[in-house]
């Protein structure tokens, strides 16, 4: 089925960047006494938002109760900046491939991510304007696994769209398992971008792709292109 708009998620799948996030969390909790390597991230908290990571970690370690969460979001959004300036996420294959998709029909972003960030990044490479909605980490209540980020999204493309569209209308793209859970919860298909998760904990996904690349066959027969 063809759908009638698309949902991307930030990190990991429009900014080709997981690698670089394990680097600023396993520094910013060294900041603070807490060891975090990539592994551990890869393997517990990759696919969380940022507030939501970093409260599991602080549990896990048993440092909750010390109201670090939002100086370490902050200081995490702050590095992740910095790091842009250096060292762009975004390729220019995802960039032509959301163009593409951006041209058929809307396109929202449903991320975990602070809206500064998601914002900048997208203004740096030049894909800003083709998104009427971004759902990011101040807008929901409930990070994913939890579905409310991409239900607020339809809600808002709602206004936007041609006639009226359901959850099964859209076509989502993630790169995490939490953020497969929560597409699913709420009733759209999604495409898995090959990363860090395993593929045996992806079951549930309409197909997985090797990058977010509109020369790749799959990707475009997703948009009935030949």
């Amino acid at each position: 089925m063809i759908p009638s708009a698309v949902i991307f998620d930030f990190n990991g799948t429009l900014s080709d960047d997981e690698g670089l996030l394990a680097e600023l969390f396993e520094r910013i909790f060294a900041e603070v006494g807490i060891d975090v390597p990539a592994q551990l991230y890869f393997d517990e908290f990759v696919g969380y938002s940022d507030a939501e990571i970093c409260a599991r970690v602080l549990a896990r370690f048993g440092r909750e109760q010390e109201g670090l969460t939002g100086r370490l979001v902050a200081r995490r959004t702050e590095l992740y900046l910095e790091a842009q300036r250096a060292r762009p996420t975004v390729t220019p294959q995802a960039a032509e491939m959301v163009r593409q998709v951006a041209a058929r029909m809307p396109v929202a972003i449903a991320s975990g991510a602070a809206r500064r960030e998601i914002e900048t990044v997208l203004e740096a490479s030049g894909l800003r304007e083709l998104f009427a909605v971004l759902v990011c980490l101040e807008d929901v209540v409930h990070g994913k696994p939890d579905p409310e980020g991409y239900q607020v999204a339809l809600q808002q493309l709602n206004r936007w769209a041609a006639r009226p569209l359901e959850a099964a209308d859209v076509l989502v793209f993630e790169d995490s398992e939490q953020g497969l859970k929560a597409a699913v919860a709420a009733g759209m298909r999604c495409v898995m971008v090959a990363g860090p998760t395993p593929a045996a904990r992806l079951s549930g996904a309409a197909c997985i792709v090797d990058a977010l690349d509109w020369s790749i066959p799959v990707v475009r027969e997703l948009f009935d292109e030949d």
